[in-house]
């Protein structure tokens, strides 16, 4: 049986006070459990971000608990929070935040100055398929190649839990599913836990579990008994 890996309990976001006072996330309970693959659902200003930023200890919230993996996030102080982001989040974003100046390789191999058990770089490059593209430069590559070296980044740290926010947002549907199958092939056949935040319903479909968000409050968790193969979805 899995073990819970996330834990959100009462947690509340706001921004500004008094009568300006604006909930980012109000009142958010869910839980996730190790190797879901999970879909935060919904509109620009539905508070996903928010919960991600959270979660990855980029954010802290202004009540409530957040727990990952037993360890509560809320709370942690910078050096802390350093740590946690460093040893448990690997982070997968929409525009690729590859080092310009450095190969596929090299951008992997920077982990390796902040961890110390990181994976072998080409050890990756051969997980994500591009093993050919060791020696190229982000300028000599494809949206889609890029993302995928930006995953093997994230997974170089050997984190318990990536993110992504909107992953696919900037590639055609065709490149898109080979990130997403990437994705889902992490918690099949590694355990990781992923989730992801965006707005695209069809990847619901992919998903273990579907948080839907709208105005900061959840409107629906739903558990997919039998979650679609990304390359049977329909795009």
């Amino acid at each position: 049986m899995a073990s819970t890996m996330v834990n959100f309990n009462g947690v509340v976001k706001t921004y500004g006070s008094g009568d300006a006072i604006q909930y980012a996330v109000n009142h958010v309970n869910f839980t996730i459990e190790e190797g879901e693959f999970v879909v935060i659902l919904g509109q620009s200003g539905a508070g996903k971000s928010t919960v991600l930023n959270m979660l990855g200890g980029m954010d802290q919230p202004t009540s409530g608990e957040v727990i990952v993996d037993g360890d509560k996030v809320s709370g942690m102080n910078d050096r802390q929070l350093g740590e946690y982001r460093a040893k448990k989040i690997g982070f997968v974003f929409q525009f690729y935040n590859l080092i310009p100046s450095l190969t596929a390789y090299e951008n992997i191999a920077l982990t390796k100055s902040i961890v110390k058990d990181a994976m072998d770089p080409l050890e990756l490059l051969k997980m994500v398929g591009l093993e050919s593209c060791k020696d190229k430069f982000p300028s000599q590559m494809s949206g889609g190649e890029q993302q995928r070296v930006s995953i093997a980044r994230a997974l170089s740290k050997n984190p318990k839990i990536i993110l992504g926010d909107e992953p696919t947002g900037a590639l055609d549907s065709e490149t898109g599913v080979i990130v997403l199958e990437l994705l889902q092939k992490m918690c099949k056949e590694y355990g990781r836990t992923v989730i992801l935040v965006t707005h695209n319903a069809d990847i619901a479909q992919c998903a273990d579990k579907v948080i839907r968000m709208k105005n900061g409050k959840i409107r629906e968790i739903k558990v997919n008994e039998h979650p679609i193969p990304v390359k049977e979805v329909e795009w």
